[in-house]
């Protein structure tokens, strides 16, 4: 025992004399150690990772030394021997630092007990904005994600959450813009989307805004389960309440707000807009509420009171081009909450993504990921881990119906007689006689169906 203790103790003596950063993972992801220059690297914070498990996300919001953790953990494949190299991102401050590393795996027979992370000495060259630096060899397509997820979480981390609205489609960046300006002051807002693009995440986002602790209240009401009666006695006493019960001025929540009863409308636009009202006004919706009124469907000054700012939620499958990032979104954040860590997407598997319809769009993209991490048993998910509803409607659109065509039999039986009977009077060298006795048929019906078809004219 002694002579173990000893052992380790050179090691450990060795491993402070290297003067590149190095740390040690464990298989279950836990930094066990740190070396001199490592803590050197990573300051006081450094203390703390030994015994601390880390996971492979971009949560930028994370709280130290959980965040520290996370920049280190290496990506899961190197653990499985898939990746020997890789960049390490330590973000102290505004700065971003990203150096190579090296992986060595510490094997038990097949089985990986640690990894030796070996950290360069100086910082790389800053890439493209959401590219990994230049490294000695091309990074993976789930390695590209989880860097472009990583810078773009990091911008947006810091406005109030909107980092839940990854993706580059115009759609989600005009979202973004339109969902600052919101945050930024106490207009009503009309967040318009179908059901699982994300309505209700997106108005507790506008509602906590810049500063969270003087929010106020969040208060939520579902219109398309709540009576009119429930709903405007609601929101008459919110509106009576004392200025003591309404501290931060906060939110009211109409959640389903084209299902507003018509009958409480025209009160609900008096109350709602009243300069005394104390709540400000965030309204989630299938469609334009404005739309609606035009149509005669929707009390106007309601619906114009409540859609000062609109902001829209299309379809997943109207903006594919979202799904990469978004799956890796998912995908991280499942990590981040437990003890599975999976680093990306094969690129068999994001095809099959982005080719799928998303009825449930965004709500269904997270589902889908959660089952797919539960299957995956190694550093990717493989198509194979998909959920087979994937699988089925990938089938499915390979292999399109065939339309059914309707038979008109009257047509159908029409268009035999009469190329029959026009390959009798052919025979019959135009003879009606010869040509009705080749046809069975008496000579004044053949002349009745000659004349119907339009194949002579009356004599």
């Amino acid at each position: 025992m002694a002579r173990a203790r000893s052992r380790g103790s050179q090691l450990v003596r060795l491993f402070d004399a290297a003067p590149q950063p190095l740390y040690i993972v464990d298989a279950d992801y836990t930094i066990v150690f740190c070396n001199l220059a490592c803590r050197r690297w990573l300051g006081p914070a450094v203390d703390e990772l030994p015994g601390r498990r880390c996971a492979y996300h971009s949560r930028a919001a994370a709280a130290e030394p959980d965040a520290l953790a996370a920049e280190l953990c290496p990506p899961p494949g190197a653990l499985t021997g898939e990746s020997g190299s890789g960049v390490i991102c330590h973000a102290d401050g505004e700065q971003v630092q990203r150096r190579r590393a090296r992986f060595l795996r510490v094997s038990d027979g097949p089985r990986c007990i640690a990894l030796v992370v070996i950290v360069d000495e100086e910082d790389l060259p800053d890439g493209a904005e959401g590219q990994p630096p230049a490294q000695d060899t091309a990074p993976s397509e789930s390695e590209q994600l989880h860097e472009q997820l990583r810078v773009f979480r990091r911008a947006y981390s810091r406005r109030f959450s909107l980092d839940r609205l990854a993706g580059a489609s115009p759609a989600l960046k005009r979202a973004r813009a339109q969902a600052t300006l919101a945050a930024e002051c106490r207009w009503s807002v009309a967040v318009i989307g179908p059901s699982g693009a994300g309505r209700q995440q997106l108005a507790k986002t506008i509602h906590f805004g810049f500063e969270p602790d003087r929010a106020g209240r969040l208060i939520p009401l579902d219109c398309s389960v709540l009576g009119g009666d429930l709903i405007s006695s609601t929101v008459t006493a919110l509106a009576a309440a004392p200025p003591a019960d309404t501290p931060g001025r906060g939110t009211l929540l109409l959640n389903g707000a084209e299902t507003i009863p018509p009958e409480v409308q025209a009160d609900l636009a008096r109350v709602l807009f009243d300069r005394s009202f104390p709540f400000r006004v965030i309204a989630t919706c299938a469609c334009r509420l404005v739309d609606l009124a035009r149509r005669g469907e929707f009390h106007e000054g309601l619906a114009l009171g409540l859609s000062t700012i609109e902001i829209e939620l299309p379809p997943l499958a109207a903006r594919r081009e979202d799904i990469p990032m978004l799956a890796q979104l998912f995908l991280e954040d499942i990590n981040a909450s437990g003890a599975k860590q999976v680093g990306g997407f094969s690129s068999e598997t994001l095809d099959l993504l982005a080719g799928y319809a998303w009825p449930g769009n965004v709500d269904e993209l997270a589902a889908v990921v959660a089952e797919a991490h539960q299957n995956a048993d190694g550093a990717q998910i493989l198509a194979r881990h998909l959920p087979n509803q994937i699988h089925l409607a990938t089938e499915a659109a390979a292999r399109p119906r065939r339309r059914e065509t309707t038979i008109q039999l009257d047509e159908y039986l029409a268009q035999i007689e009469r190329e029959l009977i026009e390959r009798a009077m052919r025979q019959a060298k135009g003879n009606k006689t010869k040509a009705a006795r080749l046809l069975g048929l008496n000579r004044p019906r053949l002349y009745r169906r000659l004349l119907q078809l339009g194949l002579i004219e009356a004599e």
